[in-house]
């Protein structure tokens, strides 16, 4: 998302949280188009903590399963495939079975193959074991749409980003990875309905907003507004624990 994106210089303004403290696990979900990424990302740096884009295994899985030729109907298949893919998410970076596929998922196509991916439930329950293995320990800022719900319920800190459709699609549209620059506003937001859809409809860990999540709206917010809310309520979660 082009418009959310912090440049290199605002990207490393130097924070430090009022104390230290344990190590927290903190969980960001949204729908597409809210800023997970370039929230989840800064606050990750800030703190000194691991970055953990959930998001990127679906879409890295999509991408194999296209790569290999396996339908996305074989559920058995799909689930055979996440089982046995070896994920490096280092830094930005995303790779699987030694491919380097980080620019490769941001795409239209592998918009759609995420979709799908993320509907079946056996390839869900193995991605979110290999989700809490990555989050075991705390330090780390997990972005996704069920990380406070389903992989971390017990998280230390659970936000909610959201932000109203017609913003969501003005910034989908925006990012040449995805928007491409012809496609129309109208277009984008009819793919941002249908996603919102199959999310907060499939059976297996739909998108919903956490009872004990803070909400966080985007809309029309400067990135650096949002980042002060953030680290705000980051503050106030040390301050209970200590």
């Amino acid at each position: 998302m082009a418009a959310c994106r912090l440049p290199p210089s605002r990207a490393r303004i130097q924070y430090r949280p009022v104390n230290e403290g344990k190590p927290l696990i903190i969980a960001i979900d949204g729908p597409s188009g809210v800023g997970k990424g370039t929230v989840a990302r800064a606050v990750a740096r800030e703190l000194g903590y691991r970055h953990v884009d959930t998001g990127a295994m679906y879409r890295a899985v999509g991408w194999l399963a296209l790569h290999e030729g396996v339908p996305f109907e074989d559920e058995a298949a799909v689930t055979a495939l996440a089982d046995r893919a070896r994920f490096d998410l280092e830094g930005d970076r995303v790779v699987i079975d030694g491919h380097d596929v980080t620019q490769a998922i941001r795409t239209p196509e592998i918009d759609r193959a995420a979709t799908m991916v993320a509907r079946l439930s056996r390839v869900r329950e193995r991605l979110v074991a290999r989700q809490r293995e990555l989050g075991a320990g705390g330090g780390v800022v997990m972005e996704g749409r069920d990380i406070g719900t389903v992989v971390f319920p017990d998280a230390d800190l659970k936000i909610f980003l959201d932000a109203s459709p017609e913003e969501r699609a003005r910034r989908r549209a925006s990012d040449p990875a995805h928007g491409g620059g012809a496609a129309s506003l109208a277009a984008v937001a009819r793919q941002l309905e249908a996603r919102d859809t199959s999310d907060r409809t499939r059976a297996a860990s739909p998108l919903v907003r956490a009872h004990d999540a803070a909400l966080v709206d985007t809309t029309g917010v400067p990135i650096e507004e949002v980042l002060r809310r953030v680290r705000a309520l980051v503050d106030q979660r040390r301050l209970r624990s200590l």
